[in-house]
């Protein structure tokens, strides 16, 4: 703080320089404040963990695409079988260590009855990664380029 005296025999100006110790102290204190909380903020637990080596697996689980058309008829990726063949190859991807992705298409004006016989076929001979394709609906109020349609 700058301190003028009364008498106008000095006339000085005060001093307009800013006092940097208060400055400095709450810095340093900020500082310490920090040190003190950083090695709080770390919850890891030292461990020396085991050193292992393994072979990455290369294989892939094959992927089966399996259509039920309007009448019913199944397609083990593109061929035409019955129940029981479609069932009995079920069972055989089964029974491989590695399970394939069954990605069924059935159509909309199918019966459920067939949908439902096919997917407790499939769980049957053990297969759970089955997945339903479908068509993506279009957007209201646009074409099919993605652009909006002008009204």
């Amino acid at each position: 703080m700058a301190f003028a005296s009364f008498d106008n025999k000095g006339s000085s100006a005060p001093v307009a320089e800013i006092n940097m110790v208060p400055l400095i102290d709450v810095m340093l204190v900020l500082l310490v404040i920090f040190i003190v909380t950083a090695p709080l903020l770390s919850h890891q637990v030292k461990l020396e963990l085991p050193k292992a080596s393994a072979q990455v697996m290369s294989a892939k689980a094959e992927k089966i695409d399996l259509s039920i058309d309007a009448d019913g008829v199944r397609y083990w990726n593109g061929q035409a079988l019955s129940r029981d063949e479609a069932a009995a190859r079920f069972a055989a991807e089964g029974a491989k260590p590695t399970q394939p992705e069954v990605h069924l298409r059935a159509d909309q004006a199918v019966p459920y009855r067939a949908v439902a016989e096919t997917l407790a076929d499939a769980s049957k001979a053990g297969l759970t990664k089955i997945g339903f394709v479908t068509d993506p609906a279009p957007v209201k109020g646009a074409e099919h380029n993605g652009k909006a349609s002008k009204p």
